[in-house]
């Protein structure tokens, strides 16, 4: 999948490039002493605890511009993309998935940095199962072989997917029992992707590639899942 930002989000990087927005506006009185007195909590930015500097982020209408202008943090604007919904490569793949859209979230490595969801986008994603018969292991011939007797077993009803993947698959599905979960369109094998479009749901077919045999079964049809998020990470330090 490329790695291009979606029309919304170069909207939401333009707006804070741009300085569009304002900054929020400052309530009576609160320059006392001649303190700077944050406009969201009242109090000034040094005196905040952890909570309330997510708080005052979230409720400030504009992430960046707030984190810029009143906090005077330096920030990084991130686009990930969600390649899967389970089994995430890193705690940003985690947070653009499962992270809700204004939350303020940390802070991470050893109090570094927060991160804040700024926006999502979605995207198609297709839930596979797979069993993968590895030839660097089994010459061609046997795996070909092996393959359709796997088939076979299940489509009869001899045996079932879940327990072929357990005992043959080598691509670390025995653990999930051959389930792959969602994986977004695009980020998949392009010719196991290829093969999913002409099929329908609960179809088990094999597809071959330069790493061995994959038996891959249709677990549902394509669903519509968060597959973009624009993430602010701060910088406490």
């Amino acid at each position: 999948m490329k790695a291009g930002i979606p029309f919304f989000l170069f909207l939401i990087i333009g707006s804070v490039v741009l300085g569009q927005q304002k900054p929020p506006a400052s309530k009576a009185g609160q320059q006392k002493a001649g303190a700077r007195v944050d406009p969201v909590m009242g109090i000034p930015p040094s005196k905040m605890t952890m909570a309330q500097m997510k708080t005052a982020i979230e409720q400030s209408g504009n992430g960046p511009l707030y984190v810029k202008d009143v906090l005077k943090k330096k920030f990084k604007l991130d686009t990930i993309i969600v390649r899967r919904t389970w089994g995430f490569l890193g705690l940003a793949d985690s947070l653009a998935f499962h992270g809700k859209v204004n939350k303020v979230y940390g802070p991470y490595d050893k109090g570094k940095f927060l991160v804040q969801i700024l926006a999502k986008n979605p995207n198609m994603f297709n839930h596979i199962g797979q069993i993968f018969i590895d030839t660097s292991v089994f010459a061609p011939k046997v795996a070909d072989s092996l393959g359709n007797v796997i088939m076979d077993k299940i489509r009869n009803g001899s045996t079932t997917f879940e327990e072929m993947a357990v005992i043959w698959s080598m691509g670390g599905e025995a653990a999930t029992r051959g389930d792959i979960g969602w994986v977004a369109i695009g980020a998949m094998i392009p010719e196991i992707e290829k093969e999913l479009r002409k099929k329908k749901k609960g179809d088990i077919f094999s597809v071959w590639t330069k790493a061995g045999l994959h038996i891959i079964r249709k677990t549902d049809d394509p669903e519509e899942k968060d597959g973009y998020a624009l993430m602010m990470r701060i910088f406490l330090n």
